[in-house]
């Protein structure tokens, strides 16, 4: 019997319910059983996958990206992506497809860069149909990205500003609402390094007359966030 192991890993309860009782319904060739684990805390995800590794791997993991409020006076990560990054290291076979709410170009491409996963999809973009429909493409012939993920990757290889990793960063964390003073806690910068790359940015962007909001606007409508 070959049997299809996924393990769905969300902080939301209900949710994973329902990928399990989705998943385990269909039918995919080569495949006899479906079984599809599940996981609400980062903590069991990360022992899940480093006990696969001397037992049977799983061949898929489906992937939030924000499991559960970082707890900030600790160092250990509480993200899907560094899940994924996890599981490239030492179960490199295992296929990664991520399910999220997120849906901003800044955090699908640094997730694509980072794990570089066989599907991204927007919770949005999903019902069962479609849910059902990825997961075959995933498994049988990736990658699989839902159409809000796809829209994102398009608008990243559509621009030719030269701005960097830490440069999109600013700009991430000015669009969430973090005042200047506070990205050197979010980014490795000084203070006056930070501020000398938004002044390049709002050059760069035709906004270097206006406030931070017209960078941020100037910044989504070119698809950097």
């Amino acid at each position: 019997m070959n049997t299809l192991r996924i393990l769905a890993i969300d902080d939301h309860e209900m949710t994973t319910l329902g990928y399990k009782f989705t998943l385990e319904a269909i039918t995919l060739d080569d495949y006899d059983t479906i079984i599809v684990d599940t996981t609400n805390t980062f903590e069991e995800a990360k022992k899940l996958i480093e006990d696969s590794v001397n037992s049977f791997k799983y061949d898929l993991l489906l992937l939030d990206v924000q499991l559960q409020n970082p707890d900030e006076s600790s160092e250990q990560p509480q993200t899907g992506e560094e899940l994924g990054i996890l599981a490239r290291k030492i179960v490199p076979e295992t296929k990664i497809a991520f399910m999220s709410s997120f849906s901003d170009n800044f955090r699908i491409n640094g997730i694509l860069k980072t794990v570089d996963p066989d599907g991204y999809l927007v919770k949005t973009d999903i019902d069962p149909k479609t849910l059902r429909e990825a997961i075959k493409t995933v498994i049988q012939n990736p990658p699989y990205y839902s159409s809000k993920a796809l829209s994102a990757i398009r608008k990243k290889m559509s621009n030719d500003l030269d701005i960097d990793e830490k440069d999109r960063q600013i700009l991430y964390h000015l669009s969430k609402g973090t005042k200047t003073k506070d990205l050197e806690k979010f980014i490795r910068l000084s203070p006056s390094s930070i501020e000398n790359r938004k002044r390049h940015m709002k050059t760069l962007f035709g906004t270097e007359n206006e406030n931070d909001l017209a960078l941020i606007l100037a910044a989504k409508n070119r698809g950097f966030i």
